[in-house]
């Protein structure tokens, strides 16, 4: 008896050494996530309302851009290491914090993965996230940059404007983004890379998104890249309107299958995950898609014309 006593106090001591480590790692992520989120990006001046404040940008910039991606699952878990590790300038996060996009999967799916590159993330949301944007999406990306985001935005970065699109919201041309966004890239020159989370065209399980066209039409010969998540893979569109469209939704959540006789794809790949990065610099932007092995899967460039004027 006595041995069954002391096999069972040795069996609760290494339970309770158990318990205490794992309360102690989680309390330390809990603090590094808390800290990450607690600082606002450092801007150099006050940015306009209506703009994610990012702060200043330089003479090159790289970009990487993912989304479909935020949860714990071991595919989005590659993915998101794939990106930190990079240690990219900023990072686009296309929308989709499954499954719902409440506080809790923000706090438990996106932050564990994403949280060392916060104060660099330009998010837009998704379909996923839209519904409880209220409860989710506004109120951890206000802890980010220290107030409500902006349903759309933009910023400057190496002589381009990067300009944040928010696919669920109002899309008719008399809605307040669509007036904005005719504003915003009234200037002439095609230096601007806009991205959204559903694409206007897609080959893959989706199909086209006919309601996103208002904002496809404001950006014909004003842009030269457009970025997109949504689907489930990645996909590289035949220029349209003077415009790329890439699609970089291979996070990690699954994988949708692709048409591959579409004669509007020069490239697209369904069987593997990965992201976008994008190096930009005045005048041209140079993009790979990349495996979660490191494995460089397609690549391009394209060039713009002239420079959006200063806000």
């Amino acid at each position: 008896m006595s041995l069954v006593k002391g096999a069972h106090r040795r069996l609760a001591s290494r339970r309770r050494i158990v318990s205490i480590a794992v309360g102690a790692a989680l309390a330390v992520l809990a603090t590094v996530v808390a800290l990450a989120m607690s600082r606002g990006p450092v801007a150099s001046r006050p940015e306009p309302l209506g703009r994610f404040p990012t702060g200043p940008g330089s003479q090159e910039v790289v970009l990487w851009a993912v989304g479909d991606g935020a949860e714990r699952a071991p595919a989005a878990e590659r993915v998101a290491r794939l990106i930190t590790s990079a240690r990219p300038d900023r990072l686009l996060y296309l929308g989709d914090v499954y499954e719902s996009g409440t506080a809790e999967e923000f706090a438990r799916n996106y932050a564990p993965l994403y949280g060392a590159l916060l104060r660099r993330t330009l998010p837009t949301p998704g379909n996923h996230d839209w519904p409880n944007h209220k409860a989710g999406y506004d109120p951890f990306w206000e802890r980010v940059a220290g107030r409500k985001p902006p349903d759309f935005y933009s910023v400057r970065l190496a002589g381009w404007q990067i300009v944040s699109l928010n696919s669920e919201g109002p899309l008719s041309s008399e809605s307040p983004q669509v007036r904005w966004l005719g504003r915003e890239v009234a200037a002439p020159g095609t230096c601007r890379l806009a991205f959204w989370h559903r694409p206007r065209y897609s080959a893959g399980k989706h199909g086209d998104q006919d309601d996103v066209s208002s904002l496809w039409r404001a950006l014909r010969g004003r842009a030269s890249l457009v970025i997109n998540g949504h689907e489930h893979n990645m996909q590289r569109l035949r220029r349209r309107d003077g415009i790329v469209e890439l699609v970089a939704g291979a996070g990690g959540r699954s994988r949708y299958k692709l048409d591959q006789n579409d004669r509007r794809l020069a490239w697209a790949d369904a069987t593997q995950e990965g992201a976008l990065r994008i190096r930009l610099r005045p005048g041209v932007a140079e993009w790979d898609f990349v495996s979660v092995g490191g494995r460089t899967l397609n690549k391009g460039s394209a060039k713009c014309d002239g420079k959006p004027s200063p806000p």
